[in-house]
């Protein structure tokens, strides 16, 4: 089951859940003040771009450009 971020309107109180699909889209209760005010937050987890580590071209170069000798 994939995990779920939520924010609650009333107190602020930021929390997740792991919900089927189903489940996902319906109001969830905050565990801080047991608000129904809350609403689904978008997931830095899961965002798309570029990365900023090493690139694979570097990797295992040894200085000898990959090749048997």
């Amino acid at each position: 089951m994939p995990m779920y971020e939520y924010e609650c309107k009333t107190c602020g109180e930021k929390f997740e859940k792991r919900l089927s699909f189903s489940q996902a889209d319906q109001i969830q209760e905050c565990p801080a003040c047991r608000s129904n005010e809350t609403k689904k937050r978008v997931s830095t987890f899961a965002s798309l771009g570029g990365s900023t580590g090493s690139s694979a071209s570097s990797c295992g170069s040894g200085g000898g450009g990959g090749r048997f000798t």
